[in-house]
């Protein structure tokens, strides 16, 4: 009898042989992976600025390089991997973005205004020193609420779908939704705080 599996069984299974030490697992993961983490990275990349000169291939090579220096995960699955993933994305990019601004500026962060916080924010538009104040934002909200961080990251950072992000946090669309709209007025009165 042959056995098949789903490709999100698959995934899981090589994840965590890939956490008990099997390498040869790891290169499965990242064939069986590659096409939806660079979906992610387009996500990402598509709100950089056009001067921007990373690639979403780069972004990808890099994500992967940080991944298999990780230890002691302890996977739960997919949707953890592709998490794990989009923020790991996110790191890199506001690492460069912090990069920029120091070598410019001296690093000083700015108030981002009001209005920025749409639906689905042009992050490209946003100066490297708006995307480090919404990242500190971001990180502040984790501390308090790690669900709604991880919607507004995964939404504006990944571009993830509601659907999507429901089906990696494991709650219904409806959940995200209200997570979505309480973090966005939560987010919008902190990146307007007086310096």
């Amino acid at each position: 009898m042959i056995h098949t599996s789903s490709p999100s069984v698959e995934i899981t299974r090589l994840l965590r042989a890939w956490s008990d030490g099997d390498q040869d697992a790891f290169e499965h993961l990242a064939a069986a992976v590659y096409a939806e983490l660079r979906r992610i990275a387009h996500g990402y990349m598509r709100h950089e600025r056009p001067d921007q000169t990373l690639q979403a291939t780069a972004l990808v090579h890099e994500a992967y390089l940080r991944l298999i220096g990780l230890h002691d995960v302890g996977w739960q699955g997919r949707a953890h991997f592709f998490a794990v993933s989009a923020q790991m994305m996110r790191r890199i990019l506001v690492d460069r973005a912090r990069s920029r601004v120091s070598a410019k500026r001296g690093g000083a962060a700015e108030r981002v205004p009001l209005e920025t916080i749409a639906e689905m924010p042009d992050l490209g538009s946003w100066r490297p020193s708006e995307l480090i104040t919404l990242d500190d934002a971001l990180t502040r909200m984790a501390e308090m609420d790690p669900r709604k961080a991880k919607v507004i990251e995964l939404r504006f950072f990944g571009g993830l779908s509601v659907e999507e992000i429901a089906d990696v946090l494991k709650i219904s669309p409806q959940s995200v939704m209200r997570d979505w709209k309480l973090a966005k007025v939560w987010l919008q009165r902190e990146l307007n705080k007086p310096g």
